[in-house]
């Protein structure tokens, strides 16, 4: 009997152990989730046996949603890669009707967060994200071999999706990342990559309406760059969601050129050869003249009531054909007088706006009034010029360039001397909106425009000679040649018009010799020579100034520079 009653309690717990084996497997499968059922597929979806029998009963739109509410459970708060289905963004619902197809760039084909459906069919644009490896100055590197001595300039890969695999879509929407506060967020290789992808599929494959326009809309918590997408083409605006409405041929232009400084925008070699590029290629593509203007604005140097006419005789002389527009402010007197129109200017005068972040007097007080430039929207283009350069080539080739084009500087920086830019009122608000949240690099306009175009395109430093950046002994043949190779010279330091004929003063003072170029000088006077004898009394030098130049000379001669400029006879 003992053995029965033994035989019974080895059975009965056999038996639990085997019932609680069942119940942990069965409360294993209901509490497992159900796998994302792919609603477009053909075959049978693969699940669980208690998976497909509540499929049965829940329609397959609750079940998604119920769906993805358990991974986000199981996942634990702050997941935020899977979330249940957001209200259509207004900005959307003006699509809806109207769209057949939306490309979506940096944006999964596991995204749920917008009922992409109820616009359009979706299309996936893949593409390999950048190497962490390749950082801002990569693509903009201070110096490359632009003459091609050494080796033919190039730029790391960005990798472009292949853009032939794709049909047309209506719509292309990206989602660009967003690094803000973090310091460099602006100059975010990866965030670059995302609006370019964006732009060239608009500009491949984005179906154009009427007046050829493409639309691209941009999720981000940051503003989209505006060195890509301009203020002008916004055409809706909601929260993180902007959509834009642009003119194709205007993201032609931008797709057109190298993803950075990296490689010349205008080449000066053909491809693979030593042959002097074909200028008349660009001339083919220069727009008409009718909405295109050469601007030259006098710097804001108090002191100096009225600048030297001849910057401007020099663009004169290379035969350009476009408007020549004088910005000029209150501190000129009597503007109408010879220096300007009878050298074919036209004059404005504009307002000053001061440098929030300048000191009351000092150089850059009021060097923001550049920031003017954006609000002449009467023509499409403009090519800024400072008065402190001579012009010796025509410059009006620069008009196939987009905004903003110019002349490297230093590191990622560009010159601000001579630039391409597009008149906008949106920016020209932008701009001043940002004044205090932006602090310039060099406590200039130069360095505030470089925190807000971070992208942009390099023109060779044959367009804007830096004399003090570049030049050498070497070099300074280029100031020599003729036909010239250089297409200006920009002048640091002291300008001619503040010095002797007979040679460059930037040599009397230690601080200035790097700025000091006699060839460059002589260049100066030659335009100057060349000039109508009514303007050249405009160029005559201050009693005060004498006295200054005088007091230099003396400084020099004290300290014994070997260069001995201060031995040269002055007349």
């Amino acid at each position: 009997m003992m053995k029965n009653v033994a035989s019974k309690s080895t059975a009965i717990k056999a038996n639990l152990i085997l019932f609680a084996f069942f119940l942990v497997v069965y409360a294993a499968i209901l509490l497992q989730p159900p796998p994302f059922v792919d609603l477009n597929a053909t075959s049978s979806p693969q699940c669980p046996l208690n998976n497909c029998l509540m499929m049965k009963k829940v329609s397959p739109q609750k079940m998604q949603v119920e769906s993805k509410m358990a991974m986000k459970t199981v996942a634990g708060v702050g997941e935020t890669s899977i979330t249940s289905k957001k209200e259509l963004p207004a900005i959307f619902k003006s699509l809806q009707g109207q769209t057949k197809n939306i490309g979506l760039i940096n944006i999964g084909d596991d995204d749920r967060s917008i009922d992409w459906q109820s616009i359009g069919e979706t299309t996936i644009v893949t593409f390999e994200r950048v190497s962490d490896s390749i950082k801002w100055k990569d693509l903009f590197p201070e110096w490359i071999d632009e003459e091609e001595e050494h080796v033919t300039p190039s730029c790391p890969e960005v990798p472009m999706p292949d853009f032939s695999l794709y049909e047309e879509v209506d719509v292309v929407v990206a989602r660009v990342p967003c690094r803000r506060p973090k310091e460099g967020w602006s100059r975010d290789v990866h965030r670059l990559q995302v609006h370019l992808v964006a732009v060239n599929m608009a500009v491949r494959r984005g179906r154009r309406d009427g007046k050829g326009r493409v639309r691209v809309v941009v999720e981000s918590e940051c503003r989209p760059m505006m060195d890509v997408l301009r203020c002008d083409d916004v055409v809706g605006r909601e929260g993180r969601w902007w959509m834009f409405e642009v003119e194709g041929v205007r993201l032609e232009e931008k797709v057109a050129l190298p993803v950075g400084s990296c490689k010349l925008a205008l080449p000066l070699w053909e491809e693979g050869t030593h042959e002097e590029y074909d200028i008349t290629k660009l001339h083919a593509s220069i727009p008409p003249p009718r909405r295109e203007a050469l601007r030259h604005r006098p710097p804001l140097l108090l002191h100096l009531r009225l600048r030297p006419p001849s910057p401007r005789q020099s663009i004169l002389h290379t035969g350009t054909t476009r408007d020549l527009i004088l910005l000029h402010d209150s501190s000129l007197s009597n503007p109408a007088s010879p220096p300007s129109p009878s050298a074919g200017w036209k004059l404005h005068l504009t307002t000053r706006i001061r440098n929030p972040h300048a000191h009351p007097n000092s150089y850059n007080e009021y060097n923001f009034t550049k920031l003017r430039l954006w609000l002449h929207t009467y023509y499409r283009k403009l090519i800024f010029i400072d008065s402190d350069i001579l012009v010796l080539k025509n410059l009006d080739l620069l008009f196939t360039f987009p905004q903003l084009s110019a002349v490297g500087n230093d590191g990622v920086i560009f010159n601000s001397g001579i630039m391409v830019i597009e008149p906008s009122k949106c920016t020209f608000k932008t701009l001043m909106r940002r004044q205090k949240e932006i602090v310039s690099y060099n406590g200039g306009d130069q360095g505030y425009l470089n925190e807000v175009f971070v992208w942009w395109h390099r023109l060779p430093r044959r367009v804007n000679f830096l004399k003090n950046f570049w030049s050498n002994k070497t070099e300074e043949a280029m100031f020599r040649s003729d036909p010239p190779m250089l297409y200006s010279i920009h002048y640091l330091g002291l300008k001619p018009w503040l010095c002797y004929r007979e040679y460059d003063c930037n040599w009397n003072l230690e601080d200035h010799k790097v700025f000091a170029s006699d060839v460059a000088h002589r260049k100066w006077w030659e335009v100057y020579d060349r000039m109508d004898e009514r303007l050249k009394g405009f160029c005559g030098l201050s009693k005060i100034r004498r006295q200054h130049l005088e007091e230099e000379r003396e400084k020099a001669e004290r300290l014994g520079f070997g260069d001995g400029h201060w031995r040269i006879k002055v007349e």
